[in-house]
């Protein structure tokens, strides 16, 4: 019987050595890059063009104006479409003149110009709601108050006891009635985790880093909590963000180390997983093969097993190679172009150099987008048929780019492996918009606002892009909440969240929107829907 079963093994060794190897072949052939391309002279700003004030209006409304999408030979009246974006009133398009004429000046430099008329045609936050009282970090137990002073004493007079109440009761008032004392939250988690009590520990720091995220001690305390807890994951996202969100930091290189020490944990921990469960889901697949005379599930185990163990990138590419054949991609070179520039500058200083990224325009008209590990950006056309201008295409690209940048997608795939046969994640041979199904966490929507936001505000963009988007999401929605918003929830929340991040870090709403040339690349998106949607008529009434 040992025999036996040692054969066995033996043969399906071979089996996935000889099945890995080819697939390894196959699944590391390079894919060309989109090439970045410069825009179109058409679509680029001249502060100095000349233009009257009528010319430049018209061509303006024009632009706005909604696509109807209609056949020439429609000579019936439709009715009106609830999910059509309205077409722009008089104030609208004077509005979008004015920040025409703001983008002008800022591009020729004349900043405090600029900002004067982007002050006028932008209205204040309603909705922020800093947090009142929030007093600067401070690390020295002699700059605490009076009552702060006697909770670090008595907590300090409990360790050395060795006295659990006495310790961790004065400590939970220290860091409730003085959060800005960053030594306490650390203590308090060190004490937590000293009695047992991990997770609290872990709540108790995820607080105090949502109140002070730009202190490295104590996002370097949180790293290494989820570590000690074996969240490599978690914990090479905290430092990653850290290091990514300030760049300046004299720390910032030490905090990217741990970033890549941890994500190198948690794939051996991935890679260890899924060994073992190699030859089950091979077993499995033999005895499916029995039953039903289909080698379909074995391969498709063995296919999904061996890219994700080469990684982020090896997904990313073989899943896009399989999107080029499968969906219908816009090639419009001045489209292509608007859209790789914007994506290439936000990709520069998202801190991941290790991935080739490339950016997809797909021929549909709901607003939607969707990112896959490794940096392949697909966005829908209707994203920009539908948004007001290059700022807000800014901050739904930063978006997405965010969550490449922070693995959130690797991390949905690798964990789905764990508990379920990873091809309805990774959709070899079927349908490519599964894998455009995963659901991100609330958490990592919030991560991917923030970085968002902040990657548009480091390469020009007006920090409310992101912001305005979501803004203009919900000006559109009727009975259903559009596709991105329903792939990505939080709704107003986020769009509080974001306001009181650009108002709390100070960042410019003032800076360049990009309407004039989104106008162009607009109308230009419009007439390629348009041109879709007459072929498929006509394909249909043949």
């Amino acid at each position: 019987m040992k025999r036996t079963w040692k054969s066995l093994l033996l043969a399906l060794n071979w089996v996935l050595l000889s099945v890995g190897t080819s697939m390894l072949i196959i699944l590391t052939q390079p894919i060309a890059p989109v090439p970045a391309q410069e825009p179109a002279a058409s679509s680029t700003i001249d502060p100095n063009s000349p233009s009257s004030e009528a010319t430049k209006v018209q061509k303006l409304q024009n632009a706005l104006q909604p696509s109807t999408l209609e056949t020439p030979e429609a000579s019936e009246p439709k009715k009106p479409d609830s999910a059509q974006e309205p077409a722009p009133t008089p104030e609208e398009i004077a509005r979008q003149q004015q920040l025409i004429e703001a983008d002008k000046l800022y591009l020729a430099g004349q900043i405090p110009e600029a900002e004067k008329l982007y002050r006028q045609v932008k209205e204040p936050f309603t909705k922020t709601s800093i947090p009142e009282g929030r007093k600067a970090a401070i690390a020295d137990p002699t700059q605490l108050s009076p009552g702060g002073k006697v909770y670090w004493r008595e907590a300090e007079a409990g360790i050395a006891s060795k006295l659990q109440t006495r310790t961790l009761v004065p400590l939970q008032l220290l860091v409730e009635k003085n959060p800005e004392f960053i030594l306490g939250h650390i203590r308090y988690a060190e004490v937590l985790k000293q009695y047992d009590r991990p997770q609290a520990a872990l709540d108790v720091l995820e607080r105090a880093t949502s109140l002070y995220p730009d202190q490295p001690e104590l996002i370097k305390a949180r790293v290494t909590a989820l570590a000690g807890e074996k969240k490599w994951m978690e914990a090479s996202l905290a430092a990653r963000q850290f290091a990514i969100l300030n760049p300046q930091n004299p720390q910032a290189s030490e905090f990217t180390k741990l970033a890549q020490e941890n994500l190198k944990r948690y794939k051996s921990h991935i890679r260890e997983e899924i060994r073992g469960n190699v030859l089950g889901n091979i077993i499995t697949g033999a005895l499916g093969y029995a039953l039903t005379g289909s080698l379909l599930g074995p391969f498709s185990a063995l296919d999904s097993t061996i890219m994700l163990l080469q990684g982020e990138e090896a997904i990313g590419e073989s899943v896009a190679k399989q999107a080029k054949k499968q969906l219908d991609v816009i090639k419009d070179e001045n489209v292509l172009a608007y859209v790789n520039e914007i994506g290439q500058k936000l990709a520069k200083v998202a801190g991941r150099d290790e991935f080739k990224y490339e950016f997809f325009v797909i021929p549909e008209e709901n607003l939607n987008a969707f990112a896959l590990p490794g940096g392949k950006i697909f966005l829908n056309a209707g994203a920009i048929a539908k948004t007001n201008s290059e700022a807000e295409i800014a901050g739904l690209i930063g978006h997405e780019l965010s969550h490449v940048v922070l693995s959130h997608g690797f991390q949905l795939v690798t964990q789905g492996n764990l508990i379920a046969n990873v091809t309805q994640y990774i959709p070899l041979g079927g349908t490519i918009g599964q894998l455009f199904a995963l659901s991100y966490s609330r958490d990592m929507e919030r991560q991917a606002d923030t970085l968002g936001t902040r990657l548009i505000v480091a390469t020009g963009y007006a920090a409310d892009g992101l912001r305005n988007l979501m803004v203009t999401l919900d000006k559109q929605q009727k009975n259903a909440p559009p596709s991105w918003l329903s792939s990505h929830p939080g709704g107003n929340e986020r769009v509080s969240d974001i306001e009181n991040l650009i108002s709390r870090s100070k960042y410019n709403r003032y800076a360049y929107e990009g309407v004039g040339r989104h106008a162009e690349i607009k109308a230009r998106v419009k007439q390629l829907l348009k041109e879709k949607k007459e072929r498929e008529e006509k394909k249909s009434r043949s």
